[in-house]
């Protein structure tokens, strides 16, 4: 399999969007409010992806977990995984391997205007990559290695949620959206 990266390192393909954060938004309620911090359980989604198959589940708790224990690490409070966000997540970056969308922040606004959640302020990491046995640790080592995807991690968020899509050319896409309710 090959496998190009945009960071020099042979056999690998690891692309970062940039991390996008909204600026404080005063008051903002969607319609409804209804802040489910339960954890999400739902069935595992499996992925075939040029003769690898990815449980995207288990890729986006991977994820919240290493985050979870990178923001631990720095004396930051955990984050609250949020059925509500993740299903955003999940749909854009379905979008973005189905080509609906380009691989970018399109439509943020939409994804958490849409939610029904009071929030401060909102973020969002994007990451794709192509040929690692574990894309989920490779969007999170990328994500901390780039300024702008760091902040997001380190802010002062308390609520996320994280999708995680693939096609059948093998490419991964990850989202993780974060939210600051309190």
């Amino acid at each position: 399999m090959l496998r190009q990266t945009a960071f020099g390192i042979a056999l690998s393909t690891l692309v970062l969007a940039s991390g996008l954060t909204t600026t404080p938004i005063s008051g903002h309620s969607s319609p409804q409010k209804n802040p489910n911090n339960k954890p999400l359980s739902i069935a595992s989604n499996q992925v075939v992806a040029s003769n690898t198959v990815f449980k995207t589940t288990s890729l986006e708790k991977s994820v919240f977990d290493q985050i979870n224990r990178y923001r631990v690490s720095k004396g930051l409070s955990k984050l609250t995984l949020n059925a509500n966000i993740t299903r955003q997540a999940r749909i854009h970056s379905q979008n973005m391997a189905n080509g609906k969308v380009p691989f970018s922040h399109q439509g943020f606004e939409k994804r958490v205007t849409i939610l029904p959640i009071i929030y401060k302020s909102a973020g969002e990491n994007v990451a794709f990559n192509q040929g690692y046995s574990d894309p989920a640790a490779q969007a999170v080592i990328g994500w901390l290695n780039s300024p702008g995807h760091l902040k997001n991690i380190k802010g002062k968020y308390n609520l996320t949620g994280i999708g995680v899509a693939a096609n059948q050319k093998g490419e991964v896409y990850l989202t993780q959206i974060f939210l600051q309710t309190n």
